[in-house]
C-alpha cells in the first residue's frame, strides 16, 4: 500500500472555508477510488465524499450532511486528493481521513476502502 498523508486541517470559524489535501505518493490517482471520511468524538467514522476511478466514470458522491458545501477533487499530476470545505458548520468538527482502493465505483462505505491516511483534525468554532 502506498502512503497517504493528509494536511490542511486546523481551526476555522463557522461559515468559513478550508481545503484538505491528501498526498498520494506512489499513486496514479486516476486509477483509484478515493474518498474522505471523518470521525467526531463519540461517533463512528462516516463517509463524507467519494470519487470513483476514472475507468468507473470518475463519479462523485457526497453525504447528505455536506452536499452542496464540500467538493472532492484530485490532481493526477500532483498525486493529490482534495476536499474543499465551504460554509463549514460546528458539526463538521472531526478528524478527517483520506482513503483509497484500486479501481472501484464511488461509495461512502468504509469497508470498501483498503488504504487509509493518519488523519488531519478540523475544528469549527461558532
Amino acid at each position: 500500500q502506498a502512503p497517504l498523508v493528509e494536511s490542511g486541517g486546523g481551526s476555522v470559524q463557522a461559515g468559513g472555508s478550508l481545503t484538505l489535501s491528501c498526498a498520494a505518493s506512489g499513486y496514479t490517482v486516476s486509477w483509484y477510488l478515493m474518498g474522505w471520511f471523518r470521525q467526531a468524538p463519540g461517533k463512528e467514522r462516516e463517509g463524507v465524499a467519494s470519487i470513483s476511478a476514472v475507468r468507473e466514470g470518475a463519479n462523485e458522491i457526497y453525504a447528505d450532511s455536506v452536499k452542496g458545501r464540500f467538493t472532492i477533487s484530485r490532481d493526477g499530476a500532483k498525486r493529490m486528493l482534495y476536499l474543499q470545505m465551504d460554509s463549514v458548520k460546528p458539526e463538521d468538527t472531526a478528524m478527517y481521513y483520506c482513503a483509497t482502493k484500486f479501481g472501484g465505483r464511488a461509495t461512502l462505505r468504509e469497508s470498501e476502502y483498503d488504504n487509509w491516511g493518519q488523519g488531519t483534525q478540523v475544528t469549527v468554532s461558532s
